[in-house]
Formats: structure tokens, C-alpha cells, sequence
């Protein structure tokens, strides 16, 4: 603002009358000129300095820089908007849109036509849009008033929860449709049966109740993996406690899965016999269902090989080797996901659930151990699992150090080739 709009006329005229009157009552004329000097000259001086700023401006700003302070380290991006002007943001909302984000109009930096919408509607509330960072984000957008300037913008990353909420629907979904297959088997043939009051022939009647028998026992399959499924997830934060021998424990649930009828194609190579700390229940459950698996998929004439031994990172390994099809690469990374099947149609005849890797998964992250599955198309797969051997009960023990003897500290890459 300049001096010509502060100019101090009332001031000079009161000093130019108070000049008058000193003359009138007679005081020396140098002494009421100096007067009137001084007087008319603080005014000027007074009329060229820059108006002070509203003190209202001035606790705005005083409110905005603790408020940086205050905002600055929370781990949720958070921004004050000045009309819809970003006047500042804390670091995590600067890493997510940027540095230059400071300055920037709000409506250009998130860009998505439902945050627009929020902002120029100048209003509270909170607005849900997607691909703000990555295509596949969803946020949520809060905005609050401060006052008639200043609003503070909160964003909320609900990509996580949107994606348990569409894996408890793709659950329920695929469970849904994985039960009520055999139970239409079951219905659509005992209602043959009853509809033809008796005059179905022997054998027509004889394979239906197969039919009957086979998806029943699909059925029982599925529910009994359901819940085994669901009291794995339910445990995998609880470390087991059970100190296993663990070479028993491979012949014997490996033998069981293999059954009377398959156990010629068993072949079991059990050179360690380490210790570690585990569910009994729990173990025995992986060995069956990977060796299960392998004699279902692998070739009917080849056999079945289940390897117990040691690896250099203190680590008991078990690895069930087919001589199958194969599974392509593509496939590999899916088949720990509850359901999926390379081929449904052999999956469902061989009376497979499609939940076998998925318990044995969960099973061996509880114990804090590793699956690892290779595969060559016409020559078969190879499914190992790691288990961190037990410390040793004595100092003095020595039983967890490799068996190099028995050739079985094959590296890394040789393993999985």
C-alpha cells in the first residue's frame, strides 16, 4: 500500500493550527517553526511504513507451520488445502504424489473425478477412488474443514481390505460350486432310482450306487479339507512346541497315503533322521498330501520317490519326486491357491479337492519352513519342503549337522533344475 493512500492531511492541519497558535501567543518563531518541522515530519515517516499484517494472519501462520510439526511423521498421507491449494503435506503424502505436490492445486495431483467432485463441492466428506498411485489401488479420500480457507485431506489405502473381502467372496464362490457338484450327482441318481420303483436292472442299479458312493466320498473329502484348511489358517500364528522325530513320522504318512493298492510305486530314500520342532498331526498331513498327489498326477507305471535329508542351512528336507506329465511354468506360481486345478476334469474323476497345497502351504508357514515345486513338462514335478531342524537338546549334541556321507547337500539351483 502507498504513502499517496495513507497521506496524514488531518495530521498537517492540526500541526499547521497548532504552528498558528504558538505564534499568537508569542513564542520565538524558530522554536515554533522547528516545532511544526517535527511534527509534520514524524507524520510523513509514519504514513511510509508498510501496514501491519491483521493479527489474524499472523496466528494463521503460527497454526500452519505447528501443524506441519505436528502431521509431519504420520504414516497416513495427510494434507492442508488453502483453497483448494495444497499448502502443505507430510512426508508420506509427498512420497505418494510427489515432492512438487506442495503448492499444487488438489484437484490436479489426484486427478480422479470423484476427489474433483469432492473438492469443488467445497463440502466434508469422503470420496473412494481407484488407480490414484497404481491401477490396481483403491483409497479413500476424507476431507474436513477447518475453517473457510483451510481443510485437511486424510487418504486411506483400502487396497488390502478390498482384496480379503474379494478372496472371501471368491471363497465362498468356489466352495459353494465345489459343493454342490457332487451333491446334484448325488440327488440326480437316487431320485433315478426311486422313480423307477424297483425296475432299474442289477447292474444299471449297481453302478449308480457307485456313482453315489464316489461322489459321497468326494464329498466327505472336501468338507474334512474345508476344515482342515480353516484350523490350519486358525493356528498359523501359534509356533508348534512338539519336538518329531522325523524319519518315522515320512515312512509312516507317506505309507498311508499310498494305501495297499499303490505301495509297489512307492519308493522311500530316508538316509537323515533329524529332529525338529513341529505338529505331529500337522506333518504327517503335508507328507500325505504331496505323496498323495504324486501318485494320483504322476505316470501310473512310474514310481513314487519321497527323500528325507539334510541341507546346509541347519534344514531338514523332504521332496516327493514324480515321473508324470508335468505342469507348465505358467501354472506353477497358482498352485497353492485354494481350488485351482491344472486340469478340473482329471482333478475331479481322481477325487481330488483341489485344497491339498493349499493346507500344505499354510501348514509349513506355520512351521516356519519353506515349499518350493519344480517342474519340467513330460518329465514330472519335484515338491520339497524345508523345516528348521530342532536345536540340539545337549550342547554337546551333534545330531543336527548334515549327513555329507550320504551325498545329500545338493545345492540351491540343482535341486530346483
Amino acid at each position: 500500500m502507498g504513502m499517496g493512500q495513507n497521506f496524514p492531511v488531518a495530521g498537517i492541519l492540526l500541526a499547521a493550527v497548532t504552528f498558528v497558535a504558538i505564534m499568537l501567543l508569542g513564542v520565538d518563531a524558530v522554536i515554533a517553526l522547528s516545532v511544526l518541522m517535527v511534527w509534520i515530519g514524524s507524520l510523513l515517516v509514519a504514513a511510509g511504513r508498510p501496514p501491519e499484517p491483521p493479527k489474524a494472519t499472523v496466528t494463521r501462520r503460527l497454526d500452519l507451520e505447528s501443524i506441519r510439526e505436528l502431521i509431519e511423521n504420520f504414516s497416513t498421507p495427510l494434507m492442508i488445502t488453502e483453497r483448494n491449494t495444497i499448502a502443505l503435506a507430510n512426508r508420506a503424502a509427498r512420497t505418494m504424489l510427489g515432492q512438487h505436490v506442495v503448492g499444487q492445486d488438489a484437484r490436479v495431483a489426484l486427478r480422479q473425478p470423484e476427489a474433483i467432485s469432492l473438492l469443488n463441492d467445497n463440502r466434508n466428506g469422503e470420496a473412494i477412488v481407484r488407480g490414484l498411485v497404481r491401477r490396481q489401488d483403491i483409497w479413500q479420500i476424507n476431507r474436513q474443514a477447518i475453517d473457510e480457507r483451510f481443510a485437511m485431506l486424510e487418504l486411506t489405502n483400502q487396497t488390502a481390505e478390498a482384496d480379503i473381502s474379494r478372496a472371501h467372496t471368491d471363497f465362498v464362490a468356489n466352495a459353494s460350486h465345489e459343493l454342490r457338484t457332487p451333491l446334484a450327482a448325488i440327488l440326480g441318481y437316487v431320485e433315478t432310482l426311486r422313480e423307477d420303483e424297483g425296475r432299474v436292472d442289477t447292474p444299471t442299479a449297481q453302478k449308480f450306487l457307485g456313482i453315489i458312493e464316489r461322489e459321497a466320498q468326494r464329498l466327505h473329502a472336501l468338507v474334512s479339507d474345508l476344515m482342515s484348511l480353516s484350523r490350519v489358517e486358525a493356528e498359523k500364528h501359534e509356533l508348534p512346541t512338539e519336538r518329531i522325530e522325523l524319519a518315522p513320522l515320512v515312512e509312516r504318512a507317506a505309507c498311508d497315503a499310498a494305501g495297499s493298492n499303490r505301495i509297489e510305486r512307492l519308493v522311500l530314500d530316508l538316509a537323515a533322521a533329524p529332529q525338529v520342532i513341529g505338529d505331529q498331526q500337522q506333518l504327517e498331513q503335508v507328507v500325505r498330501n504331496l505323496v498323495d498327489n504324486a501318485l494320483k498326477y504322476g505316470a501310473h507305471d512310474r514310481a513314487v520317490t519321497v527323500t528325507l535329508d539334510l541341507t546346509t542351512g541347519e534344514q531338514a528336507r523332504i521332496a516327493v519326486q514324480d515321473e508324470g506329465e508335468g505342469i507348465a511354468p505358467e501354472q506353477i506360481p497358482h498352485l497353492t491357491r485354494r481350488f485351482y486345478r491344472t486340469d478340473p476334469g482329471r482333478s475331479r474323476a481322481s477325487g481330488g479337492t483341489g485344497l491339498g497345497l493349499a493346507i500344505v502351504k499354510h501348514i509349513v508357514e506355520r512351521h516356519r519352513g519353506r515349499l518350493d515345486i519344480a517342474s519340467e513338462v513330460g518329465k514330472g514335478t519335484r515338491v520339497v519342503v524345508r523345516i528348521p531342524l530342532a536345536a540340539p537338546e545337549n550342547p554337546g549334541d551333534e545330531a543336527g549337522e548334515p549327513d555329507t556321507d550320504a551325498g545329500r547337500l545338493e545345492s540351491e539351483t540343482q535341486e530346483l533344475s
